[in-house]
Parts: C-alpha cells; sequence; structure tokens
C-alpha cells in the first residue's frame, strides 16, 4: 500500500499541473472551487489530507473527477468532459487537436 504522504503530495502535484494549464492562480482556483486560498495551498504541497467535499469541490472547479486528481488516471467522465471540449471548439482547432493526437500516438 501506499504511504498517504505520497498520494497527497502526487495529487497536489496534479492539482497544481492542471491549475496551471488552465492559467489559473491559486486565488483564482480557490475561488472557483469555494475553498480558502490556505486550503488549496495545502492540497497543493500535499502536507496533509483534505476533506473529500473539498477534494470534490476542486475537482469540479479544474474540470477533472476526483478520481483524477487520486490517482492520475482518467475515467470515462473525463473522456467524456474532454470530447464535449473538443466538439465545442472551431473546427480548425479540432483539426490541429487531431493532427496533434496522432503525432503523439506514433509508434
Amino acid at each position: 500500500m501506499q504511504n498517504p504522504n505520497d498520494l497527497n503530495s502526487e495529487m497536489g502535484q496534479r492539482i497544481v499541473k492542471k491549475r496551471k494549464q488552465l492559467g489559473l492562480s491559486q486565488e483564482d482556483l480557490a475561488a472557483r472551487a469555494d475553498v480558502s486560498p490556505q486550503m488549496l495551498s495545502t492540497a497543493e504541497r500535499g502536507s496533509k489530507s483534505i476533506l473529500s467535499e473539498n477534494l470534490l469541490k476542486i475537482s469540479r472547479a479544474l474540470g477533472v473527477t476526483a478520481d483524477y486528481l487520486l490517482t492520475g488516471r482518467m475515467v470515462d467522465a473525463d473522456v467524456t468532459a474532454l470530447s464535449q471540449r473538443i466538439l465545442s471548439a472551431p473546427p480548425e482547432t479540432q483539426e490541429k487537436i487531431a493532427r496533434m493526437i496522432e503525432l503523439l500516438l506514433e509508434d
């Protein structure tokens, strides 16, 4: 079984990575998630476990599932949300995304 401190640290790293991908500051994400900036900072550092309701708030604010933040693995809900974002993009953006995916998946 994995050390809880390692799990918290890995989850914190995923929160930071996703927040930065979205171009959000800690304060921005805290406001979106309706949590305190201090709580978010603690979660990102992985220094202690966060309450499940706060994990849910943060995951929703980031547009990912709590499963993704906890495990790093995408589940069907993550894939569905991602496909909806792609489908809502302009056709030229969709084409770029398709080309990028093909490049990434080449052997």
